[in-house]
């Protein structure tokens, strides 16, 4: 599979065992999907120290949940469209 064949099976993934419909989705409005990905893209660099604990920006009522490099950037890929279709879908423009 490719990358963007990977990150629209996980963000169907969400959707239907999560639970993180669009309706879900609109809930977060602080910018929380936004930062949930780029955390897991920050992560799959493995700079970080301590791959145990969020880095910072991770929405604090979220449980982090890291698993590789390549895990990381397919979640941080499906969070990015969860964020560009809750803005959409406040009119926002492309």
């Amino acid at each position: 599979m490719t990358g963007i064949e990977l990150i629209a099976a996980e963000r169907t993934r969400q959707v239907e065992v999560e639970k993180r419909t669009p309706e879900h989705d609109r809930e977060h409005h602080w910018g929380e999907l936004a930062d949930a990905a780029a955390c897991y893209a920050f992560n799959a660099n493995e700079r970080k120290s301590d791959p145990s604990r969020p880095p910072t920006g991770w929405p604090s009522d979220w449980d982090w949940n890291p698993k590789n490099p390549i895990r990381d950037l397919i979640r941080a890929g499906a969070l990015i469209a969860a964020e560009i279709d809750r803005r959409l879908s406040r009119g926002e423009q492309a």
